[in-house]
């Protein structure tokens, strides 16, 4: 039986555009998006994750959908509190009556506040966890990559994910250096957007400018070529319109995006102990979040810092796969809180 509450435990990667969890011996069960659909007037949740993101741009008035995560931190407590709630009774679906509540290991942004970081953890507990352990984004993103966190050797991870980018320098089980910056997947969604009404006078929606990121944009126009149609209202006549995209416009829409990165990136870097930076020149860097999958970002991180860049193998996942993991050292987390920023013996 103990065994059995033990295996109940979760690690959640709580991102701003989705949400995975991890059930200990069982891998990353639920991967949904963090959004919420609720009745305005009776405050009632009409959908969660999936269900939720086919309504963006297509509800009645008395029906709001809401993404409850802002860069990284929680922007709406209570519907956080039951979107959580929603995902990990999905984790759970087929655990036993008597199971106790689960210890959870719940990722957080490097740069968060205290403030925010206890948000983070309340918002667990009233979903119904145990116990909840804040684990810094970047270590968990490390570990989900299989890079050696708890030796004596530096790594450098980049997460980049819906709302944060997370940059860090690892050795020895603590993060050496780090940054957080606030621009990532939404950003460069909220660019497409905003290029599309300047230059076409073109509103399209967030949903259909994801799709065209994933589809045909690329870091420094890598993809050459490809044209896509979008439709969109057009905003002189106001009625429904179709126009013709091309690779090489979306990508030049994201180069601010880019290079905020890229400059983050450099700026780590700078403030990296000499021993660990040159570790790094030997391994390279490593990305993972939805961000990595951009076409070339791996090339231009590279051609800027003069230093191989490797996409992990789950870039999607890496985070929920490392808070995961890290279930494994969760005696740890106990005896010191934020142990992902200082060294472990």
């Amino acid at each position: 039986m103990g065994m059995f509450n033990f295996s109940q435990d979760l690690g959640i990667d709580l991102g701003t555009a989705n949400t995975l969890v991890y059930v200990k011996g069982k891998g990353v069960i639920v991967r949904e998006p963090s959004v919420v659909a609720k009745n305005l007037e009776t405050g009632a949740v009409e959908a969660v994750g999936s269900d939720a993101r086919m309504m963006i741009g297509r509800t009645p008035g008395n029906i709001s959908v809401v993404r409850p995560m802002k860069d990284g931190v929680i922007a709406d407590y209570d519907t956080t509190s039951v979107m959580m709630n929603y995902y990990m009774k999905k984790a759970m679906k087929k655990r036993s009556f008597f199971a106790k509540k689960p210890n959870v290991m719940i990722c957080v942004p490097s740069g968060i506040t205290m403030v925010e970081e206890r948000a983070v953890i309340d918002a667990t507990k009233q979903a119904g966890a145990k116990e909840a352990y804040p684990i810094a984004e970047p270590f968990a993103a490390a570990i989900g990559a299989g890079l050696p966190v708890w030796e004596p050797t530096g790594s450098m991870i980049v997460d980049i994910g819906g709302g944060t980018t997370e940059i860090a320098v690892i050795s020895l089980g603590g993060i050496v250096t780090s940054s957080s910056i606030r621009i990532a997947g939404d950003d460069m969604d909220e660019a497409i957007i905003s290029y599309i009404r300047k230059k076409y006078n073109l509103m399209i929606g967030e949903r259909s400018a994801e799709s065209i990121k994933m589809d045909i944009a690329a870091a420094k126009e890598g993809i050459i070529g490809e044209e896509r149609d979008i439709r969109g209202r057009d905003l002189l006549t106001g009625l429904p319109k179709t126009i013709t995209v091309t690779s090489e416009e979306i990508s030049g829409a994201l180069d601010d995006n880019i290079d905020a990165i890229v400059n983050a990136v450099k700026t780590t870097l700078e403030k990296t102990p000499p021993e660990l930076s040159a570790d790094i020149m030997d391994r390279g860097i490593v990305l993972s979040g939805g961000g990595a999958l951009l076409e070339n970002l791996d090339k231009v991180i590279s051609d800027e810092t003069k230093i191989p860049v490797f996409v992990t193998d789950e870039p999607l996942e890496s985070v929920a796969i490392g808070t995961g993991k890290s279930l494994d050292y969760i005696d740890q987390f106990r005896s010191a809180p934020s142990v992902s920023s200082r060294a472990l013996n």
